[in-house]
This record gives C-alpha cells, sequence and structure tokens, in this order.
C-alpha cells in the first residue's frame, strides 16, 4: 500500500469514529435525560457544547496545525478527543459529561487538519476525489451512529457507545503515530492567540444567543446582551487582525474569490443543509397523521440509505470535479437540495417517499459540501491552508447551528392541538408540530440554497487536464 493511500485510509477511519459518535448521540439524549433527571433544555447542551467548541477552536487548531506541523496538532486533537470520549463514558452527573463533551469539540478539529494534509499530499487533479473519501465519512458515519447507535443505546446503555469510541480512537492514535506522514511548509510566526480569543469569544457568544433563542427568546434582554457581545468580539476581531504583524488568518486572502466565495456560500449552506435533518428527523419519529410514526431504529432504517447516497456519490463527484471544476458541481448541488426541498413540501406521506426526499438532499449535500472543501484547500498558499480550513469549517458551524434552531422554532410556532373525547368532552392532550410547520420549514431551507446558487455563480471556476504524463496543467474558467 503506497503512502498516500494508507494516510487516506487512516485519516478516514477516524474522521468516521467522531461522526459515528456524534449522530450516536441523538438518539441517546432521551436516556440520558432520564438517567440524570434532567430538563431537556440542559441535555441539549450534550450538543450544544461539543459545536460551539468545535467551531471556536477551528482557526486557532487550524494556525497551530501552519505553524508546529499538521501531524503533530493531529495527533493532539486526537488525545484530546480520546481523553474527551473516555470521560464522558464515566461521567457521573450531567456536568462532566457537558465538559467531556466541550472537550471532544477540540478534537473536531481533525477534519480540517485532515483535508489539509490529503491536499498536501495529492496531486491537485485527484485532490477533490480524496477528499470525497474523506468528507464520505459524514455519511457512513451518521448511517453507523442512528443503526448501531440506537442497538448500543437501547441494549447495553449509552456510556458504552464512548467506550467503543474511546478504544478504537486509541488504536487509531497509536497507528497515526507511526504511519502519517509530515506533510506541508510550516509558516515561521508567532501564533496569534489574541485574535483566535477573539474570534472564538464571539463564536461561543454568537452559538450560546442561537442556541438558548428558543428557550429565553429572541428578544430577552440576557439573550440580547450575548448577541450584542459577538458583535463586539467579531468587531475587535477585525479591528486587530488589520493591525497585527503577524494576524491569525491574513484578512486580504479573502480577495481571493474563491476562498471568499466558498466561506459566504458555507455559511449560507450550511443553514440549508443542517434544516433538512431536523425535518427529516422530527417528521419520522412524530406519531401518525402528524409525522410517520417510526421508531428511532425504524427511523435509522429509514435515514441509512440518504447517507449512504452521499458514500455513493461522492467519490464519484469527486473524480468528476477536476474535469468540469467545482462551479457546475456547486449549482447542481444547490438544484438538487431546491428540489428536495419541493419535494418534502407536496411528497412525504409514506416512508418512501420521504427516503426518495432525504436520498435526494444527500446528493445535494456533498454536491455542495466538496467544491466548498475543495476551493478553499487549492486556493490558499501552503502556509496558510489549515488555517483557512478551519476558519471554513467555523463559518459552516455557525450556519449548521443556525438551521436546525430556526427548523425547532417554526415546530414550535405552527401546531395542532392533540385532541380525544371524554365523557363527551374535548380534551386538549398536548400539541405536535402542524403539516404547516413542515412546509415552512421547506420553503426555509428552499430560500437558503436559493441563497447558495446565486452565491456559487460567483465561483472561478478551475478545471484540470494531464497533458502528459505526470503533468497538470490548471485551467481557470
Amino acid at each position: 500500500m503506497d503512502l498516500k493511500t494508507r494516510t487516506l485510509l487512516i485519516l478516514s477511519a477516524m474522521l468516521l469514529i467522531v461522526n459515528y459518535v456524534e449522530t450516536m448521540v441523538i438518539p441517546a439524549l432521551p436516556t440520558i435525560e432520564n438517567d440524570f433527571s434532567i430538563s431537556t433544555t440542559l441535555a441539549g447542551w450534550i450538543t450544544s457544547a461539543y459545536m460551539i467548541v468545535a467551531a471556536a477552536t477551528s482557526p486557532l487548531m487550524g494556525k497551530l496545525a501552519d505553524t508546529y506541523g499538521k501531524k503533530k496538532m493531529y495527533v493532539i486533537a486526537i488525545a484530546f478527543y480520546i481523553i474527551a470520549v473516555f470521560t464522558a463514558g464515566f461521567s457521573p452527573n450531567i456536568w462532566v459529561l457537558i465538559a467531556a463533551r466541550a472537550i471532544q469539540g477540540v478534537g473536531f478539529s481533525m477534519f480540517p487538519i485532515a483535508i489539509a494534509i490529503i491536499t498536501d499530499l495529492y496531486p491537485r487533479e485527484k485532490v477533490a476525489f480524496a477528499q470525497a473519501i474523506l468528507s464520505a465519512t459524514i455519511g457512513i458515519g451518521p448511517a453507523l451512529g442512528l443503526l448501531i447507535g440506537s442497538y448500543v443505546v437501547e441494549d447495553l446503555g449509552w456510556p458504552y457507545a464512548f467506550h467503543t469510541a474511546a478504544i478504537l480512537s486509541l488504536i487509531l492514535f497509536v497507528i497515526s503515530l507511526k504511519y502519517l506522514p509530515h506533510t506541508g511548509h510550516r509558516v515561521k510566526e508567532s501564533v496569534d492567540y489574541v485574535g483566535a480569543s477573539l474570534i472564538g469569544l464571539g463564536t461561543v457568544m454568537l452559538l450560546v444567543y442561537i442556541t438558548e433563542g428558543p428557550t429565553l427568546g429572541w428578544g430577552n434582554a440576557e439573550n440580547l446582551m450575548l448577541l450584542f457581545l459577538s458583535f463586539l468580539f467579531f468587531g475587535a476581531f477585525i479591528g486587530y487582525e488589520m493591525r497585527v504583524k503577524e494576524p491569525l488568518l491574513k484578512l486580504d486572502l479573502f480577495k481571493i474569490r474563491n476562498f471568499a466565495v466558498a466561506n459566504i456560500v458555507g455559511l449560507i449552506s450550511g443553514v440549508g443543509m443542517f434544516t433538512v435533518f431536523i425535518f427529516l428527523v422530527y417528521y419520522a419519529q412524530l406519531p401518525k397523521p402528524y409525522g410517520l410514526g417510526l421508531s428511532i431504529i425504524q427511523s435509522g432504517l429509514l435515514m441509512s440509505p440518504v447517507a449512504f447516497g452521499m458514500v455513493i456519490f461522492g467519490p464519484i463527484f469527486g473524480r468528476l470535479m477536476p474535469k468540469v471544476g467545482p462551479k457546475p458541481l456547486l449549482i447542481m448541488g444547490s438544484i438538487l437540495s431546491m428540489l428536495a426541498y419541493m419535494l418534502l413540501m407536496v411528497y412525504r406521506t409514506t416512508p418512501q417517499d420521504v427516503l426518495v426526499d432525504g436520498f435526494l438532499s444527500s446528493l445535494g449535500l456533498v454536491a455542495v459540501i466538496l467544491p466548498l472543501v475543495n476551493m478553499v484547500a487549492l486556493s490558499l498558499p501552503d502556509q496558510y491552508r489549515t488555517t483557512g480550513m478551519g476558519m471554513n469549517t467555523l463559518l459552516r458551524t455557525i450556519g449548521g447551528a443556525a438551521g436546525p434552531v430556526v427548523a425547532t422554532a417554526l415546530m414550535q410556532t405552527y401546531q395542532v392541538p392533540i385532541v380525544m373525547m371524554f365523557n363527551n368532552q374535548i380534551l386538549v392532550m398536548g400539541y405536535m408540530p402542524s403539516s404547516t410547520a413542515f412546509n415552512y420549514i421547506a420553503i426555509f431551507g428552499f430560500s437558503m440554497m436559493l441563497l447558495t446558487l446565486l452565491g456559487s455563480l460567483f465561483t472561478k471556476n478551475y478545471k484540470f487536464a494531464v497533458r502528459e504524463k505526470e503533468k497538470v496543467t490548471a485551467v481557470a474558467g
């Protein structure tokens, strides 16, 4: 096995475990809630803590990788992850579990670092295919998390899902230490910890505001203070980066058209793409006639073909992109996602209907993510590649956090009562999201993907044509 293939397999295996654990947590939330006797709001922080820290630390971890070496920071990220999942599995209370999940967020920086390592190793015309293999873990991991995770949580208990992840992560940590190569060129600059702190704090404040919005209220004074502070920190970050000699990320890099487009489109598409996940999960499990009335395991079985669609078509799109460029794929992915949302409005009566809609959305998802990652990786100089990937991860995570909140808010706003007759009296037993709520979610998702389509039109297209053996020429379109 050659160096490139071995490296790709090692990186893919680790990212597979990460995506498995993050999806496994979702069906485990009700069980954790009961075990610790906590509210649903507090249980929600089990996922929010991970997401917030992952977004806030990605640019810093990327900069450290560019400065001290990608392999070194990659194995450090795995070490954080191992400690976190080990602690999570033995959590005596909810606070320890939330803290462990936050530490796991630091480990998420493995993804942008892995993309940068692959970009260093592979020739430019093959980078997209290798990146597609890594991105496919976003599909395989959730499929395993929904299927295997549901059985593990139901039969053994949620701690065992963390135990198994800790053991597998430790094995891959040892393998990574031994076999991962050192790649790229290090930047001989000091690390801008002030800039990293400013953008990290701004990200934390914004994501906490978004997370707490449905509970505290969007106009709540305390919550609005978080939003104000986030804008203050972001403004301070921009001002500081323009003055400091060695910034976290040179703002001039945003003058590179494809880097700017990838970040703007990544933020918008993140909102749209993660909205569809909330739609599918809730609609599948709501009782009939409000939804499909499926169990957690049945819902996992329904969603797995959707996830595997990414696995199948990711490498296909990866091979196609060097020939056609990122722009056509972005346009195609946006249109497929818009079509999926349109179908979710009118074609969702049976599990088979939702399967078709979800499969179409998965094709749109991979057709958008792959060009965005490739554009960031190839448009930046080598010495700033991982930092740029971290910044792109931050923006896509903010978008991914906003989408589910909007979907949840719509489900809470548009509800219908559950009624029953008792002694000739109508009793209201509770409330369920209405059909109108799901229609509005679909319209919102459609609008986000329409904006993604418009943003994609500004992409500077490029292709790679092999003219002689081992000689590759980039052709800009």
